[in-house]
């Protein structure tokens, strides 16, 4: 009797790595996940998380900040302070107190599912350009979400934070002090502060992985630095605008 050697399945066929592995695989094993994740995009579990993890930092800091103390710290360091009245100042702190608790909301939640909606548009768009590998905006959207698993260490790292010290001692601007800016003292300019707080650890890290996530889509276009070139390039990008705004408004 004839054997009939097995034929092995295709690779869309081949089964693919569970959504929660695909969380811990980009930290621990990229290049394989990303491939992972290439040939069957998803989404939904890491934006979910990003999304849970917000909330509990923004719960975590209405619990545990004073904002109306917050919002006088801030206002006394602005140079604006000396050329206000305290009538001024009282009304700028109490108008300040109130939205505070609603802005961390908004940026704790919405703002990161909108963040990795806008850098997968940005990267779907670069990487068709400058290397001709179009990898479509869904697969764009799986690769940058994944990408941003150490935003949830980050914010794990923050609410830990939040509730260890006393948040009054805090830079609620830069409360895991993982970049440069942490190294400033408080008289620096906004240029180099804002340049400072972008040199990030956990910055650079979810860059690496975009570069590695978008290399899996065609390898052979994206071989060698390439894939991070354009990475690393789109946030020099970024960095410029974001310092010369910061600059220009100082």
């Amino acid at each position: 009797m004839a054997i009939i050697p097995s034929v092995p399945a295709p690779e869309s066929q081949q089964a693919s790595i569970s959504p929660v592995g695909r969380i811990f695989g980009v930290l621990f094993s990229p290049k394989a996940t990303f491939e992972d994740i290439v040939r069957k995009p998803s989404w939904v579990l890491p934006v979910a998380v990003l999304a849970l993890l917000g909330l509990m930092v923004a719960i975590a800091m209405n619990h545990r900040v004073n904002w109306r103390e917050n919002v006088s710290q801030q206002i006394e360091k602005s140079p604006q302070a000396s050329q206000l009245s305290d009538e001024q100042k009282e009304k700028q702190i109490e108008a300040g107190a109130k939205i505070a608790p609603v802005i961390v909301y908004v940026f704790g939640v919405p703002a990161p599912i909108i963040l990795i909606l806008v850098v997968a548009l940005i990267l779907w768009g670069a990487y068709s350009l400058f290397a001709g590998v179009n990898p479509g905006y869904k697969t764009a959207v799986a690769i940058v979400s994944h990408a941003y698993v150490p935003a949830m260490i980050a914010n794990v790292l923050f609410v830990i934070i939040l509730l260890l010290k006393d948040p009054s001692t805090l830079d609620l601007q830069n409360p895991v002090a993982t970049n440069v800016a942490a190294f400033f003292p408080e008289d620096m300019p906004k240029w180099l502060d804002a340049l400072g707080k972008n040199l990030d650890v956990f910055t650079v890290w979810i860059l690496l992985l975009m570069a590695v996530g978008f290399a899996a889509v065609n390898p052979k276009k994206l071989k060698g630095g390439k894939s991070y070139g354009i990475a690393f390039g789109m946030f020099a990008f970024y960095l410029l605008v974001r310092v010369t705004m910061a600059y220009a408004f100082s």
